[in-house]
């Protein structure tokens, strides 16, 4: 019971310093991955919440935002190491020399990292390269928690050098990598509508009315609110707004996508920049596309004119595909034993070889973006699908992916008959082609 409280208290960031400190880094446990079964919990409950009240949560949007996650989550189990990159050599040549064991260490890391997330979230907004990868945590038309998961895989990196600096200043690694963890965590549940304001609590902490409106795309809400635990950083430094409530929220981008494959979303951005770059007549311009804010174009200012942001205003239309029923199952089967799949990995990645790890890797981006190629229609995708689903089964005949017998076994038949129905989708693909081309 004490330790579900404290895994509880990790989402408010109400833990106690004396046993959230450590000396060595091997000792910091995995709290993100350890709230898992709590994110989960928590989505069920706001589920169910929206449903007695008669009112709908988009399947295919939570599905995706969930696989951004666990994309996100995958990709930086795997190189993890290099955002941190030189934080020891320079805490070896630190300033201060702080107590380890001293609260005051532990509150400097809190501050530290809440301040460094401000900056390195608004440069995220601010540096067009850098916003090609934060750009997929705002792709979402809706506000509910399972937003929260859906992150890039690139923006971590970015990161390099936001908190090197607190290493002079004596600020242990192990403390670091703490409150990196609870930061994060922390701002979880501030993605939800259920909430309403939450009084003189607004004034210094981040909350779901004030994140909201960081999500939104009406012009009012473009760059605001940028905070992390602390919304004090926004009043400090003049970033903060406060919802509206004669204006409703319209969520997602201003340019809005019109797809849910979550590795085409986490890549699309990217193109569009440097083809912005390219279009440049100037070697100057050609930086300012890249480092300047996204609306930036020659002869305005360097985050752009706001006069000609399109005003994007509440309700708009969504994106919003559907299947036949059967494939919706197919894919809710298929999405749950890939949470399962990842989240076995992630236990046993200290033991896995790089070889294994990077055919992991492969399994679940192929995973993630076939789902979205199915919502999107594309005509590969019965194609892929079958691919995927033959590779899995050749796989796992030898070795096993959850590590029980029965439960392996009923992930194997399910994958070899995946594979006769996607085989026979993707004949009739052929087929259909073919007569096609000789139509025309």
């Amino acid at each position: 019971m004490s330790s579900a409280l404290q895994r509880l208290g990790t989402f408010f960031y109400v833990v106690n310093p004396n046993t959230t400190t450590f000396q060595h880094v091997k000792d910091v446990p995995n709290y993100t991955n350890e709230a898992v079964p709590l994110f989960i919990m928590f989505l069920v409950v706001e589920y169910a919440v929206t449903w007695l009240k008669g009112e709908r949560i988009r399947h295919n949007d939570l599905i995706t935002s969930v696989m951004h996650g666990i994309v996100y989550d995958v990709v930086g189990v795997v190189f993890k190491s290099f955002t941190l990159c030189g934080y020891e050599w320079l805490y070896e040549r630190r300033f201060l020399d702080l107590d380890w064991t001293s609260p005051l260490t532990w509150w400097m890391a809190a501050l530290g990292v809440d301040l460094g997330y401000y900056w390195f979230h608004r440069a995220t907004h601010e540096i067009n390269l850098v916003w090609s990868g934060h750009q997929v945590h705002h792709s979402s038309e809706e506000y509910n928690l399972s937003t929260a998961l859906r992150q890039s895989m690139f923006q971590q990196y970015f990161s390099f050098g936001i908190y090197q600096p607190l290493a002079l200043l004596g600020v242990p690694l192990p403390a670091l990598l703490v409150h990196l963890q609870f930061n994060l965590i922390y701002q979880f549940w501030i993605h939800t509508e259920k909430i309403g304001s939450l009084g003189p609590l607004e004034w210094v902490f981040n909350t779901p009315s004030h994140h909201r409106v960081h999500h939104g795309s009406n012009k009012w809400c473009l760059d605001k609110n940028y905070a992390g635990v602390l919304i004090i950083w926004d009043r400090m430094f003049g970033t903060f707004q406060a919802e509206r409530k004669d204006e409703p929220i319209a969520y997602g981008l201003v340019e809005q996508p019109q797809s849910l494959n979550v590795i085409w979303l986490q890549f699309y951005y990217f193109a569009a920049v440097f083809r912005k770059a390219r279009s440049m007549t100037t070697w100057g311009d050609t930086l300012r596309a890249l480092f300047y804010g996204p609306g930036w174009f020659p002869g305005t200012p360097r985050l752009g004119d706001p006069d000609t942001f399109p005003d994007v205003k509440a309700p708009r239309p969504k994106y919003d595909p559907q299947l036949p029923r059967w494939q919706e199952v197919y894919v809710l089967v298929h999405f749950v034993i890939i949470l399962l799949v990842q989240q076995r990995w992630i236990v046993e990645m200290k033991m896995t070889p790089w070889a294994s790890a990077l055919v992991f890797t492969a399994f679940i981006f192929a995973s993630t973006g076939i789902i979205g190629a199915m919502y999107d229609g594309w005509w590969w995708a019965p194609l892929v699908e079958a691919a995927r689903c033959m590779a899995f089964v050749a796989y796992a005949r030898t070795y096993p992916v959850i590590g029980h017998p029965i439960l392996d076994a009923a992930i194997l038949a399910y994958f070899a008959l995946s594979t006769l129905i996607w085989t026979s989708q993707s004949l009739a693909v052929v087929k259909a082609t073919l007569k096609h081309s000789k139509l025309d």
